[in-house]
């Protein structure tokens, strides 16, 4: 399948995903907002007004959207190859587009998170400037990450089912460490924080997110250049192995 044909067809099923998800709510498209904002008030309330933490709903928010756009990428992604086996019994559709077509479903939403973000950033005085721009590199770096990840969590629970249950618990994790309610200038130690950057790329990109809509500075370039040089190759990897594995990778769902 050509690639031209292959990404139109994700992005007309990731439609038809959608509109078939909002017919079966009330409130419909409106959960697209609703949804981060509720989950961003909650922990509002708990860490900021009841346990002091000091961190106002904008520094909750600049952490809490990106995370949520990859978590929820990533989890729908992981099961997606199995939710697919009927149509992998039917036809010979290559195994990615099915993590695929998740991740563009929750990508197609986060549009709407993202201008309520810039949104509360009016509000807290942030005014919008050309520095914002620099948010473009951090989102295209975020999509490789994601897609990357999906595509491994789908090879994972394709082979092993369990795996999803360890991905979740993976998920709950990365929300306590990657730096949604605390800064990462509170680790004192700059090893310590340098090896958390590196190896949880989420904690960087989250507190590049602060830096640009916050702080009025830029991230660090060259470890955003670096990142980004992994991702790719790692990308390239991961599609290989679907290229060669995929047929097995069939099979394995259909009979188990």
């Amino acid at each position: 399948m050509k690639i031209s044909n292959f990404l139109a067809l994700v992005d007309v099923k990731a439609r038809m995903s959608l509109k078939s998800d909002a017919s079966k709510l009330y409130l419909s498209y409106l959960w697209w907002l609703l949804e981060p904002v509720l989950w961003v008030l909650m922990f509002y309330l708990v860490f900021t007004l009841l346990l002091g933490f000091g961190r106002d709903l904008l520094f909750l928010m600049a952490g809490k959207i990106p995370f949520l756009w990859f978590s929820k990428s990533v989890l729908s992604s992981s099961n997606s190859i199995v939710q697919g086996k009927s149509l992998i019994t039917q036809t010979n559709v290559p195994r990615q587009f099915f993590p695929y077509e998740q991740v563009h479903t929750v990508l197609y939403r986060q549009w709407v998170t993202f201008l309520m973000l810039f949104g509360l950033t009016v509000v807290y005085g942030y005014m919008p400037s050309w520095h914002w721009l620099w948010m473009v590199p951090l989102w295209v770096v975020q999509y490789m990450l994601i897609l990357l990840v999906s595509l491994v969590a789908a090879i994972c629970v394709s082979y092993v089912r369990d795996t999803r249950i360890l991905i979740g618990m993976s998920m709950m994790g990365l929300m306590f460490g990657s730096g949604i309610f605390w800064d990462l200038e509170r680790i004192q130690d700059p090893v310590s924080r340098e090896l958390l950057v590196t190896w949880n790329p989420l904690a960087y990109l989250l507190d590049a997110y602060r830096d640009v809509l916050m702080r009025g500075e830029l991230y660090d370039l060259h470890h955003l250049g670096w990142l980004a040089l992994i991702l790719a190759v790692g990308l390239v990897l991961v599609h290989l192995f679907y290229r060669y594995m995929g047929q097995s990778m069939a099979s394995r769902v259909i009979n188990s």
